[in-house]
């Protein structure tokens, strides 16, 4: 499990952000790491536990389908919480708030709304305008 800060006194100051939003945004993705894990053995526990007889084969299929459900979700979970990581160690290097590709602010309204941000706005469009075009090729 990750623990949350009370202060931000372990972390670099960060160039964009106060430190109170730094703090807000730790925490934030703290908690939602913490939540993926508990989702994570919650779905193991469910997985292993249902690995019973099933009586026909309707039954079989149900099981099957949901079992692929429950895989996949939890496949993007793992993605997430592995976002989440990258992230965090982002905070420690105080490179948190900052875009992988031009170096600029991500801005406190973008990381609010999107924690594990690592592209500012601009930087974002482009990308998804250039992936976009990739596909009507």
């Amino acid at each position: 499990m990750y623990t949350r800060l009370e202060n931000t006194d372990s972390l670099p100051n960060d160039e964009y952000l106060t430190n109170e939003q730094v703090l807000e945004l730790h925490n934030r993705l703290i908690d939602q790491a913490n939540e993926l894990l508990e989702n994570a053995q919650n779905a193991m526990s469910e997985l292993t536990e249902n690995q019973e007889m099933d009586p026909d084969e309707l039954d079989v299929a149900i099981s099957a389908t949901n079992r692929d459900l429950s895989l996949r979700f939890a496949d993007r979970e793992r993605k997430m919480l592995k976002k989440i990581t990258k992230i965090l160690e982002r905070f420690q290097e105080g490179e948190y708030g900052s875009c992988d590709e031009c170096g600029e602010a991500i801005g406190y309204k973008r990381l609010s709304f999107r924690p594990v941000a690592s592209l500012c706005i601009d930087c974002k469009t482009e990308q998804e305008q250039l992936e976009h075009n990739s596909w009507d090729r």
